[in-house]
């Protein structure tokens, strides 16, 4: 049976006081104990929170991007080896953000999808389309390639410590979401190229997670869907009673 996850990616905000306190606020509060949940804050902060939950059944903590690299003379970034040994068990990659303002390609992804594993790092790979191939109907096309690209050269023991986030481009940071028809036709999608792959046994194992403005008003419809087994949460995650209400929504 294949994991509940809600993930919540801070992406830039936050300070470490702040921070702490909605960690605190998340651990405490009601949540439900049959999903696994993961915070994603800025990477100055992991040793901190991986600390603080570690005993939380539950609770995990990732970096929201490593370089694709093992090591070496790249001021400013951190390698996922250094991830790994301050107490994350989690990677986000790929992220739209990611590959729009830092123009990350393929082959750099695929890169740190690697080293990820390497690390004993769960990768959370994302994928997803833009406004113009929604619109022109080359979205199942533009996700496919991803997955093709980036971590279908994996075997079949190193795909199962990949969760995919499908975070259609056009909803992220909009307000707009995709309906739940929508949602669960991509996530089909995108399990049905796993199991052309992988074969249906292992497709099934994979989470595939929504990532496109999901909030607590949403997440209850958006879960309702065959294969959505959970969410990638950005804005909804910074206020901890909205995090806590998506969990759940199962």
């Amino acid at each position: 049976m294949r994991k509940k996850i809600v993930a919540a990616n801070w992406k830039m905000n936050k300070t470490l006081q702040e921070g702490k306190t909605l960690v605190n606020a998340i651990i405490s509060g009601n949540s439900n104990v049959d999903v696994t949940k993961i915070i994603f804050p800025p990477s100055l902060f992991v040793t901190e929170f991986a600390s603080s939950i570690k005993e939380n059944a539950g609770f995990f903590v990732g970096a929201q991007n490593c370089y694709h690299t093992e090591s070496g003379a790249f001021t400013g970034e951190i390698s996922a080896s250094a991830i790994a040994s301050c107490g994350a068990t989690h990677i986000i990659i790929g992220h739209s953000e990611r590959r729009q303002y830092f123009h990350e390609t393929a082959e750099q992804l695929k890169q740190k999808v690697n080293l990820a594993l390497k690390h004993k790092l769960v990768a959370v790979y994302c994928v997803g389309e833009k406004l113009n191939e929604r619109q022109t109907n080359h979205y199942f096309t533009a996700v496919k390639n991803q997955l093709q690209e980036v971590i279908f050269h994996l075997s079949e023991s190193e795909i199962k410590n990949i969760v995919i986030a499908y975070e259609p481009v056009w909803a992220i940071g909009t307000g707009l979401t995709a309906s739940p028809e929508q949602a669960q036709e991509m996530h089909a999608f995108i399990r049905l190229a796993a199991a052309e792959k992988y074969g249906i046994s292992i497709a099934n194992q994979i989470s595939i997670l929504y990532g496109g403005s999901c909030n607590a008003k949403n997440a209850k419809e958006l879960f309702a869907c065959a294969d959505v087994d959970g969410g990638l949460i950005g804005g909804a995650s910074l206020v901890a009673e909205e995090f806590l209400q998506i969990t759940n929504s199962f």
